[in-house]
């Protein structure tokens, strides 16, 4: 028997399918508009979606040789580590003034 998807699904897929998304609407719309900076700024922005696929591709690699409790605690792992040095910075700016 099958597992449901949602039982299959990790953090970075769906951080992927977000950015995907977000890059796609976004691209859409500075493609469309009047000046050359933006059109050029869009498609600049679909530069990132294979970057985007290729760790989308990992991900899944990774979900089928390892499972999924194992992944998501990885992924969790590295979030945690960039969110801590997301801070560290941002700390370290504010001493800077």
């Amino acid at each position: 028997m099958k597992t449901p998807y949602r039982k299959k699904m990790t953090i970075f897929l769906v951080i992927c399918l977000m950015s995907i998304l977000g890059i796609i609407i976004s691209s859409i719309i500075l493609i469309n508009t009047n000046g050359m900076d933006q059109r050029l700024q869009g498609w600049v922005n679909l530069l990132w979606l294979p970057l985007v696929i290729l760790f989308l591709i990992v991900d899944r690699i990774c979900v089928r040789k390892f499972g999924v409790k194992a992944v998501n605690k990885v992924e969790l792992y590295i979030l945690s580590i960039v969110i801590i040095l997301l801070l560290i910075n941002w700390i370290r700016l504010q001493l800077q003034k």
